[in-house]
């Protein structure tokens, strides 16, 4: 006997479209789906522009929470916060998990398109450099990629006017009774970030009595997530890109995985991973 199939429509399910709301409208997919327009009749520079696409809409929303995040806790609404920071640890395990398929292409995969690439490098990535200035990562040299966009160069410099993530972490200790010298507390926003006895010895405190301190314990936990996940993206990134072109210069430049390397040593909470060591 012939089974009739299944209808969606019988279950009351939307099927025409004609005028109205549809999923690639809502989703904009066309314009989407258009974006990839590849410059050479290499077969794997699709994944490679799908990658670095897709990383930039994770980076995006990233950028989204990080924001929100970091008003909520200049604004002393930390529970808020910290499913944002949560999320934006999530994220950054998504694009963790994006350099195994990244990987499935070999050196001699890229050299057949690696050429149309001309100058272009993730190196150049405004919104990997605004999450870097948001979180605390400040480097100032680091405008000069963007100055041929005004309006990029305009938005990073607006950045490093504000207090970053950390420095709004920071600030939330003085206010639960934690003396800061006024040599963090009246920084320059713009300068990186220089670890500090004081605040040390404040997150130690947190830490020695979370029952005390249970919400500035549980902002430092969501912070050190993130940051290992953060740290395991940039590991990631350098031994996906030895494994792809070895110990070449990167296409914008850089000494490749010499730069990526020395990225790796940057920490973005300092105290929060010292003290671990005087627990």
């Amino acid at each position: 006997m012939t089974k009739t199939p299944y209808n969606p429509a019988d279950d009351g399910a939307e099927m025409s479209f004609d005028g109205r709301m549809s999923y690639s409208d809502y989703l904009r997919l066309d314009a989407i789906l258009g974006a990839q327009d590849m410059l050479s009749d290499a077969h794997d520079e699709m994944l490679f522009i799908v990658q670095h696409q897709t990383s930039e809409l994770w980076m995006r929303l990233a950028i989204h929470e990080l924001t929100a995040a970091r008003d909520l806790l200049a604004e002393g609404r930390m529970r808020p916060a910290f499913k944002m920071l949560a999320r934006v640890a999530r994220i950054f395990e998504q694009l963790n998990n994006a350099w195994d398929v990244l990987r499935t292409m070999t050196p001699s995969d890229y050299t057949t398109f690696r050429e149309a690439l001309g100058q272009s490098s993730g190196f150049q990535s405004w919104q990997y450099r605004l999450i870097e200035f948001m979180v605390g990562n400040r480097n100032v040299a680091m405008l000069k990629p963007h100055e041929h966009r005004k309006d990029i160069a305009t938005l990073l410099k607006a950045e490093l006017s504000r207090p970053s993530l950390y420095d709004t972490a920071i600030a939330a200790l003085p206010q639960h009774g934690f003396n800061l010298p006024d040599e963090v507390t009246q920084r320059d926003l713009s300068a990186p970030y220089a670890p500090n006895d004081a605040v040390m010895a404040a997150w130690t405190t947190v830490y020695e009595n979370p029952e005390d301190h249970w919400e500035l314990y549980e902002l430092a936990e969501k912070l050190v997530d993130f940051e290992d996940y953060f740290r395991r993206w940039r590991f990631n990134h350098v031994t996906t890109v030895e494994r792809v072109i070895g110990f070449k210069r990167g296409t914008g430049g850089t000494s490749g995985t010499s730069y990526l390397r020395r990225m790796l040593d940057v920490e973005i909470f300092p105290e929060l991973w010292h003290l671990r060591t005087d627990l």
